[in-house]
């Protein structure tokens, strides 16, 4: 069970690092990627304790068991920091992205794109949104007032339409919802799958040790056991 946990965790682990690098120029904030580093770290460690506990478990060793449950009461606390580092900077992310996204919105450069550059027509198709409140915010950029053809980005067209130019006179070919609350939603929900997957496992983590305190005191409390196994005989 501790295999499979720790398997998991390291997937969400990974799926956030993987859906951050999409987003990461609209939050600077490296930081908020501790909770989903903490959290690959303690499913290795997982993987490695749910070994030991299996091997003392069988051999039914008192010390064996005894170093199982301290290491699963010290990733436990382990996890309950990263629950509450991802609701710190779940709480964060609104603000970062304020204070991020007109930047990238003002240095978009569609004839030579960067990564920035990339980033926005990316976030605009997959999360079908265009501006930072809406489509009209393109007005204010560089790259709108350089271009003077009064048209925004290609990402802004909506999918379904094929003949889309991005032209403002034709506004119902664009999409109408600004990104920024899309983006800050979508980070929020990565942080999000963080604090369920350490709430869960978690819970796995206190049933493991429950499981092992229940042999540990019938280790304990078995004196035909004792005797057995110091190679005495019982009356």
């Amino acid at each position: 069970l501790l295999q499979a946990a720790a398997g998991i965790l390291c997937y969400v682990g990974a799926y956030v690092f993987i859906t951050y690098d999409d987003y990461d120029h609209f939050f600077e904030d490296v930081y908020t990627l501790i909770p989903a580093v903490i959290i690959i770290a303690v499913g290795t460690l997982l993987f490695i304790i749910g070994l030991i506990g299996c091997c003392a478990t069988i051999r039914e060793s008192r010390c064996g068991l005894a170093t199982f449950v301290i290491i699963l009461l010290l990733v436990f606390i382990t996890e309950v920091v990263v629950v509450v580092l991802g609701y710190i900077y779940r709480a964060k992310v609104e603000d970062e992205v304020d204070h991020s996204i007109r930047k990238v919105y003002n240095g978009y450069n569609g004839t030579n794109p960067d990564a920035a550059s990339r980033a926005i027509d990316y976030v605009q198709r997959q999360l079908r949104c265009c501006g930072i409140h809406n489509y009209s915010d393109w007005e204010d950029t560089v790259w709108f007032k350089q271009t003077k053809n009064n048209s925004v980005p290609l990402s802004c067209c909506k999918a379904a339409l094929s003949n889309c130019t991005g032209s403002l006179t034709h506004p119902m070919d664009l999409y109408s919802e600004g990104c920024e609350a899309l983006v800050v939603k979508k980070l929020q929900e990565i942080m999000m799958y963080v604090i369920w997957a350490a709430l869960a496992f978690a819970a796995i983590q206190l049933l493991g040790m429950l499981c092992a305190c229940v042999v540990l005191c019938r280790r304990s409390r078995d004196p035909a056991y004792e005797l057995l196994i110091a190679g005495g005989t019982y009356a």
